[in-house]
């Protein structure tokens, strides 16, 4: 069996389907792990989420901020523009059955055989590995149960930016959900900031990559997204696979079950609407 990490779709089906055929992959023997954002923006979301939910157990998938910005329009908490791709998705027929399941998408997945752990986004520097997987846990619950719009229309925010374990209720959720789908940059103490999102290096000098700050996480294999302006970024440790298809660059594939990396990458075309929100 061949496992392959594959960075942010973000409805650009047509490329996943000519990544998957660059790799010969083999629904009833190979593993997709996909980082999450799996829809908006690009033309086919409703083709890419039906394609990731026939593959069941075959695909790996943790929840990124445009999914969870999907989940949250079907809600009637954020709004859906006229022309986002996300409405052949909530106008369809199976809409219910889409997003329970897209709802029931974790925020984090671990592999002890693989000492992997994959995200969207990333950890707050206060996070090992069963802290992480406890705040997940919680989040997870609240997604998942009947009342999850009551949580969701308190989800949005950016205040609290920094971890503290005795926070409660949705001020904890919120950081939680945060730092899993929507974190770059943080400060030395860990307050996160998400008005940037531009390449590595021209942020504020007090501002660094949440992975260039003294973490508990550091000895883990980590596996993540959510940044296309990074792009790749391949470390011991460290496997970021958003590479801007959306944008125009490339989709890519990282086999994960070999000693070493293996990348695979297809060009794109750009396909963005800058009218979805997410």
């Amino acid at each position: 069996m061949a496992v392959y990490a594959i960075g942010d779709i973000q409805g650009c089906f047509s490329e996943l389907e000519q990544l998957l055929d660059k790799i010969n992959f083999d629904a009833s023997a190979d593993q997709l792990w996909l980082v999450g954002d799996l829809v908006n923006r690009g033309p086919q979301s409703l083709e890419t989420i039906q394609f990731v939910r026939a593959l069941g157990d075959s695909a790996k998938c943790v929840l990124g901020n445009h999914d969870i910005h999907l989940i949250a329009c079907y809600a009637g908490i954020q709004n859906c523009k006229p022309k986002s791709s996300l409405n052949k998705i909530l106008h369809h027929q199976q809409a219910d059955e889409i997003i329970n399941w897209l709802r029931h998408r974790p925020l984090l997945h671990y592999d002890s055989r693989l000492n992997w752990l994959m995200v969207h986004a990333g950890l707050i520097p206060q996070w090992d590995l069963v802290t992480a997987q406890k705040c997940a846990s919680e989040v997870e619950a609240q997604l998942t149960s009947e009342k999850y719009i009551e949580f969701l229309k308190h989800a949005y925010g950016n205040i609290p930016n920094q971890w503290n374990a005795e926070l409660s209720d949705q001020d904890r959720w919120r950081v939680i959900l945060n730092s899993f789908t929507r974190l770059r940059l943080c400060d030395q103490q860990g307050r996160m900031d998400f008005g940037y999102k531009g390449p590595l290096g021209t942020q504020e000098k007090h501002l660094f990559a949440w992975f260039d700050v003294p973490r508990k996480s550091e000895n883990l294999n980590i596996i993540f997204g959510h940044w296309s302006a990074l792009g790749l970024k391949q470390t011991h440790n460290l496997l970021g696979l958003d590479t801007g298809c959306l944008w125009g660059s490339q989709l890519t594939a990282a086999r994960i079950d070999t000693e070493q990396i293996v990348l695979h990458q297809i060009d794109c075309s750009a396909k963005v609407n800058i009218t979805d929100g997410g």
